[in-house]
């Protein structure tokens, strides 16, 4: 396979592949030369294809970074800070060799605009750095839209073993289409708050959470994301906001509504610096969560998470 580099440090190409062999002959080709080259390498796919690549590699799999990406990556929004730029950043010296898989055939149209912005945000999250992110897709299985989608947030794309400049490439087009207006559930409950209803607020959403089968460390997890969404309302979304819970295809659903505006499409996906005081919110959010979707604008902010008993 041809390489082409767009960018003297970060590289991010989509893997376009038909068949179960085509993926282990170029996902493993790609570790090799990782290897030959003594970069680290980690691979987050599907459970199914890490055993194609496990055993493709036989021997050289020892000692590598392998995670099943339906669990590392169940929420698309923790996939940058909690494995890419978690295992980048704990090789800070040379280049860095990831697989990244986190479309596959079976990923729910609720999910998927997630997971597409999250795609795109890699390119701003690791602009200048040297790391190179081989993306796969299935083509065989996933939707040409979603294909389609997959050029504009890659600068190259791989497909029959070529590697090209892909004339599509348009990150920030990708962010912005998925930006969605989440128009309100029927059927939830809804709690208004501010400053002096931000224990209230808790209480109503633990009570909600336990009608709908949240228990034990779920539970608490809802307790927390719904404590750190409700204060930064009060803190940075105008003082008020709204707080609502309901039931989704067997997932209890929270959503915060505030009149505030995300301005870094970045933020919850951006580890906080050393010594930095707040911006920990959103990103413990996106860590206790099995889905977070976000639609910000001049009108207000809305946060949705899921969790799943």
């Amino acid at each position: 396979m041809s390489m082409v580099t767009t960018d003297e440090m970060f590289e991010h190409p989509a893997l376009f592949y038909g068949s179960a062999r085509e993926y282990t002959e170029q996902t493993v080709a790609f570790v090799r030369r990782g290897l030959d080259a003594g970069e680290p390498v980690a691979v987050a796919v599907p459970g199914p294809n890490l055993e194609l690549i496990r055993a493709g590699l036989g021997p050289d799999a020892e000692g590598l970074t392998l995670l099943d990406m339906t669990e590392a990556g169940r929420n698309p929004g923790r996939i940058i800070p909690g494995v890419l730029k978690r295992f980048a950043d704990a090789h800070p010296e040379g280049r860095v060799r990831i697989i990244g898989e986190p479309i596959w055939a079976g990923r729910s149209a609720v999910e998927y605009p997630a997971c597409a912005q999250h795609e795109a945000l890699i390119n701003p999250a690791f602009e200048g750095r040297a790391v190179t992110i081989l993306c796969p897709y299935d083509e065989s299985r996933l939707d040409r839209a979603v294909l389609a989608e997959a050029r504009a947030t890659h600068p190259t794309v791989i497909s029959g073993g070529r590697e090209e400049i892909s004339d599509a490439y348009d990150w920030e087009a990708v962010v912005s289409r998925h930006n969605e207006v989440l128009p309100p559930a029927s059927g939830a409950e809804v709690f208004p708050y501010g400053a002096e209803e931000l224990p209230a607020a808790r209480r109503f959403a633990v009570d909600r959470a336990v009608r709908l089968g949240i228990a034990g460390e779920r539970l608490q997890d809802a307790e927390l994301a719904v404590a750190e969404l409700t204060t930064n309302s009060v803190v940075h979304g105008g003082g008020r906001g709204t707080l609502a819970v309901w039931s989704e295809d067997g997932r209890a659903v929270f959503e915060v509504r505030d009149a505030g505006r995300l301005t870094d499409p970045l933020a919850g996906r951006r580890p906080p610096l050393r010594g930095q005081l707040g911006g920990r919110g959103l990103m413990l959010v996106h860590y206790v969560s099995d889905l977070v979707r976000v639609h910000t604008g001049d009108e207000g902010t809305t946060v949705r998470f899921y969790l799943a008993p």
